[in-house]
């Protein structure tokens, strides 16, 4: 039985999802979540085999940070997004970033049990309505997209929970309240965030995690 998570913003198409899921023999959906922030926190939690991934999750952080995050700390997690992107840099991303297959949301039911399945099962997935060039397979293949985000890379995992926070503006209580830290940890988080990251203003930092696919507004 794989144990599944699924990550959508809509409680609509979480709650078909999960019905659809729930109707496959060999698939239980235990938990759910709106937003890449808490699918991490789940995550790490263990008891989750797969995870259905949704990208654009305003606002907060995107399926894409989130699945590039939950593969580096819980590489065995299978990850499926299912998403309305058609957008070849935004597939290839995901899919470099440890994502096993990818789904549009204008897919058959049929084609998401296949998708659940062929993931399930460790083996690659694409929607047929996808067709990938050698261009992106040498995007999935390479270190580009990880060369882009080289000083992201230098943040610790709960610096990496702040920062999506802090570009939307979330007050010091806001985000020590929902990452269950002290403001004076917040505090400490963020001035290690803007020195590594080498960005003094909030503009400019939310530029950059709009860039890189780290956060949605």
């Amino acid at each position: 039985m794989y144990r599944v998570l699924v990550v959508d913003d809509h409680p609509l198409i979480r709650a078909g999802l999960i019905g659809i899921i729930n109707q496959q023999e060999n698939f239980k959906v235990v938990a759910e979540a709106s937003n890449g922030t808490d699918a991490c926190t789940v995550a790490a939690k263990g008891a989750i085999d797969l995870i259905t991934m949704d990208i654009s999750m305003p606002p907060g952080e995107c399926g894409l940070s989130a699945t590039r995050r939950i593969h580096e700390k819980i590489p065995n997690v299978k990850i499926l997004v299912i998403s309305m992107h058609e957008e070849h840099d935004i597939i290839d991303t995901a899919l470099h970033f440890g994502a096993l297959g990818y789904l549009l949301k204008t897919a058959p039911t049929n084609t998401l049990i296949e998708a659940l399945n062929t993931v399930a099962k460790d083996q690659f997935f694409v929607d047929e309505k996808i067709v990938l060039t050698q261009a992106d397979f040498s995007v999935i293949d390479s270190n580009k997209a990880d060369a882009q985000l080289y000083y992201y890379n230098q943040l610790s995992q709960r610096e990496q929970e702040v920062l999506p926070l802090m570009v939307l503006n979330c007050s010091n209580k806001e985000i020590a309240g929902r990452l269950y830290i002290s403001t004076k940890t917040v505090e400490a988080h963020k001035s290690n965030i803007m020195r590594k990251l080498d960005y003094p203003d909030h503009g400019r930092l939310v530029h950059y995690a709009i860039k890189n696919h780290l956060v949605d507004f």
